[in-house]
């Protein structure tokens, strides 16, 4: 990371555009489409995401296309702090925890189907972009669980997710995070494709990140 703060980084207004447009795709995205969105030439796109990821603003993780050269994609990184704010995954997990709540759930089946109702609609509204197992893989990482694949079988993918947003509220509730996040990934999985289901769910010490997801029938 550069000395370079993210509040200095986003005071340029390209740059600013391209964090709220992030924001708002809520899923990695390539650079030629980040540059068709603002009529700019992807070489100065390319060029201003790199002193963003810098600067710790964004990540860029590699996709591999056949035989063909990797491209980049770019997501928002969930410890970003522009202008100093809290990450965005604290202020969800606060919105969630707080219906529970209201609606006076307490035990963990009834977290992890608060969860799965709240998977459910977790990309209503959203534009449909590429298949169920990539649409999978955006909305993890617009969580900011940094999702890498991790192996696949038959009609079976994994992805390892190499970030836990919620660390710290989970070092003191791990039980209770972990089966709300559970529960919201099962329900993400159902709306992607009729039929697919979560059908693992392997949990790792949220400081260390690791936690291991598998659906079923979105291949």
């Amino acid at each position: 990371m550069s000395n370079e703060t993210a509040a200095n980084v986003l005071s340029q207004p390209t740059r600013a555009s391209l964090f709220e447009l992030l924001r708002e795709l809520k899923r990695p995205a390539p650079t030629v489409e980040l540059s068709e969105r603002l009529g700019l030439h992807p070489n100065g796109v390319r060029n201003h995401l790199e002193a963003m990821a810098r600067a710790g603003v964004v990540l860029r993780e590699r996709e591999r296309q056949g035989r063909g050269r990797p491209r980049d994609l770019w997501a928002i990184d969930p410890a970003a702090r522009p202008g100093g704010e809290a990450p965005t995954a604290y202020d969800d997990l606060s919105e969630w925890l707080v219906e529970a709540v209201d609606r006076g759930v307490a035990d963990p089946r009834g977290i992890e189907e608060l969860g799965r109702s709240i998977g459910m609609k977790l990309t209503d509204g959203q534009e449909v972009n590429g298949d169920p197992e990539s649409r999978l893989r955006d909305a993890l990482a617009a969580m900011g669980f940094q999702p890498r694949p991790a192996g696949t079988s038959g009609y079976e993918v994994t992805y390892c997710l190499t970030n836990c947003p919620y660390r710290e509220t989970a070092r003191n509730g791990q039980a209770l995070i972990c089966g709300l996040h559970r529960g919201i990934t099962a329900g993400l999985i159902e709306s992607l494709k009729p039929g697919a289901t979560l059908t693992g769910f392997e949990i790792k010490d949220p400081d260390r990140a690791g936690c291991l997801v598998t659906a079923s029938g979105l291949r």
